[in-house]
C-alpha cells in the first residue's frame, strides 16, 4: 500500500488562505492520479479536485473551481492543493487520494488534515 500523509490543516479566517500538501512514499509517485476529497461533520466524503499523470489534466468541483488549485511535484512526490478566498462552508477534513487501478489495486488514502475556516 502507498502511504499518504496530508499536512498544511489548520484554523483561517474566512477569505483567507491555506495550502494541503499530500506527501506520497511510493517511488512510482509520478505515474498515479491524485486527488483531493473532504469530508464535513455528518456529511459524506466529497470530491474536490484531482490531477492526472500525464499533462496533468485538471479536474475541480464546482464549489472549488476559481478558489481551488491542485498541483504536484513529482520529484518530492508531492500533491498539494492550494486553497484561496477560504469560506466557512469549505470546513472539512481534507483527503488526500492515489487512484487505484482495477484488478491492480484499490488505492489510497491518507488519514486526512482538518481545515477550519471561521466567518
Amino acid at each position: 500500500q502507498v502511504q499518504l500523509k496530508e499536512s498544511g490543516g489548520g484554523l483561517v479566517q474566512a477569505g483567507g488562505s491555506l495550502r494541503l500538501s499530500c506527501e506520497a512514499s511510493t517511488s512510482t509517485f509520478s505515474t498515479y492520479t491524485m486527488a483531493w476529497y473532504r469530508q464535513a461533520p455528518g456529511k459524506e466524503r466529497e470530491f474536490v479536485a484531482r490531477i492526472t499523470a500525464a499533462g496533468p489534466l485538471l479536474y475541480y468541483a464546482d464549489p472549488v473551481k476559481g478558489r481551488f488549485a491542485i498541483s504536484r511535484d513529482n520529484a518530492k512526490n508531492t500533491v498539494y492543493l492550494q486553497m484561496n478566498s477560504l469560506k466557512p462552508e469549505d470546513t472539512a477534513i481534507y483527503y488526500c487520494y492515489r487512484q487505484g487501478t482495477p484488478g491492480s489495486d484499490f488505492g489510497s488514502w491518507g488519514q486526512g488534515t482538518q481545515v477550519t475556516v471561521s466567518s
